[in-house]
């Protein structure tokens, strides 16, 4: 995989489990964006969203998720499939 494509994706059992973990890493500043799951990794979960995470970032959502136990059901590496020149025509 090429590290400008890989994402981390934090996957949940539930929307409230994410939206948890979301504020928690706002308050300390972890940059991350909510995201459908991408349906390669989402698995059974029925929960379609995730947060994604770039590489950088990984070390320091780990530590927030130990330090306060917050619910997750994995945390799944995933190569972006997005193209920069998708739906530009000019």
């Amino acid at each position: 995989m090429a590290d400008d494509t890989l994402r981390y994706y934090i996957l949940f059992a539930n929307y409230e489990q994410g939206m948890c973990l979301h504020d928690l890493l706002n308050e300390r500043g972890i940059k991350h964006r909510i995201a459908p799951a991408p349906r390669q990794i989402q698995g059974e979960l029925s929960c379609g969203m995730s947060l994604m995470l770039l590489p950088d970032a990984l070390e320091k959502a780990e530590q927030c998720i130990a330090e306060t136990g917050a619910a997750h059901h994995a945390i799944v590496p995933f190569e972006s499939r997005l193209k920069p020149q998708r739906d530009r025509y000019c």
